[in-house]
């Protein structure tokens, strides 16, 4: 591998003079660095960005993880992410964390080693020390869609329990009753706030024996397409069936919308199914997916823009940003079969006296 040295003595200048032509630190000749650089193209030489990052203080490079890559949710944001990174003269370093405590723990220590300017975190859902981890690594940080207990980081999510409001709201309109819900992991913070929001509604639509036992109609799974299909296969197995389901999120409800049809359950005739996230797919199921929409592109775009206003120096208080979601209204919900539209109010009959005509009598009966 070239080195510096390589590339002056090619060039026929000084180390000094590569030097700052590559770190741009210096005037040099216009015939000088023609030179250099054509002796660094030829060579191939690297400048070595660890020790350009210890002379400067920084890297240009941003950190991330996330709990499962294969979510297309979490590759929808990390999309956006990293565009918007790159728009701002970025890299950005990826690590998938699985969900796993002790890998999360060894990827926040390779990214700290790797110099890295601010860090956008996606947390597992069960690791108490991580909050310890990131006050020790003294970097700006950005929590993205999973809130932890620490008042120094910056925080942009969707508002869960809303979400779980509007998609049961959503079936109660059409006159479900019987609602189940299927949830992620225990312990996983927005799972846990979209099924608050999923007994709100509930509880909002009346004391009725169902909505009194709710839980009995709470499923878990994990969040993957496989942990939806065995919610759904075993919900599709009680005794007393519900007319309709809410998954938290996309990806279990495409799970689910298979194992309904492997039961030979119709969607949304039989059941009425809605999902969380809004992922892309979610337009191209069959039927295609009810679900309340997370504004990816907003949290996206905030996580960097709030990152870079810290690396800069241009903010120091922690800032909370929690973003409204939406309901997308497709194919797999329809009107439950007893539901009646609320009866329109009569109209009096045109053979029958009018008010006026009423009271015009009461005055004749009453005149002597």
């Amino acid at each position: 591998m070239a080195t510096i040295k390589d590339v002056a003595l090619r060039a026929g200048v000084s180390v000094t003079t590569v030097s700052h032509v590559v770190n741009d630190t210096r005037h040099v000749s216009a015939k000088g660095r023609e030179r250099v650089e054509l002796a660094i193209r030829e060579l191939g030489y690297v400048p070595n960005a660890m020790a350009r990052s210890l002379k400067s203080n920084t890297t240009s490079t941003l950190g991330m993880l996330i709990p499962n890559s294969s979510n297309p949710y979490f590759a929808e944001i990390v999309r956006i992410v990293e565009d918007r990174c790159f728009g701002a003269g970025y890299t950005l370093v990826l690590c998938n964390t699985d969900d796993e405590p002790h890998r999360q723990s060894v990827y926040l220590q390779v990214l700290a080693e790797r110099r890295i300017d601010g860090l956008i975190v996606v947390s597992t859902g069960d690791d108490d020390s991580l909050v310890t981890q990131l006050r020790g690594l003294c970097m700006p940080t950005v929590l993205v869609d999973r809130e932890i207990a620490d008042p120094v980081c910056d925080l942009v999510e969707t508002a869960h329990m809303q979400g779980g409001l509007l998609a049961v709201r959503h079936l109660l309109s059409l006159g479900h009753k019987r609602i189940a819900c299927i949830g992620g992991p225990v312990g996983v913070m927005p799972s846990e706030q979209r099924i608050e929001g999923w007994r709100m509604a509930l509880a909002e639509a009346g004391a009725t024996p169902d909505i009194a036992n709710a839980d009995s109609l709470l499923w878990r799974g994990g969040f993957t397409s496989q942990g939806g299909y065995e919610a759904m296969h075993a919900i599709l197995r009680t005794e007393q069936a519900p007319s309709a389901v809410f998954v938290c999120n996309d990806l279990m409800a495409i799970g689910a919308l298979r194992a309904a049809h492997e039961s030979g359950v119709r969607v949304p005739d039989d059941l009425s199914i809605v999902g969380f996230d809004d992922i892309e797919l979610s337009a191209y199921t069959s039927p295609a997916l009810t679900t309340v929409a997370q504004p990816k592109e907003r949290i996206g775009a905030l996580a960097v823009d709030m990152l870079l206003e810290r690396v800069g120096g241009k903010r120091r208080d922690a800032r909370k940003v929690v973003l409204q979601p939406e309901l997308r209204v497709r194919a797999s919900t329809a009107r439950h079969a007893s539901f009646r539209e609320p009866a329109a109010p009569a109209t009096p009959s045109s053979s029958a006296p009018s008010s006026e005509a009423l009271s015009t009598e009461n005055r004749k009966s009453r005149t002597p």
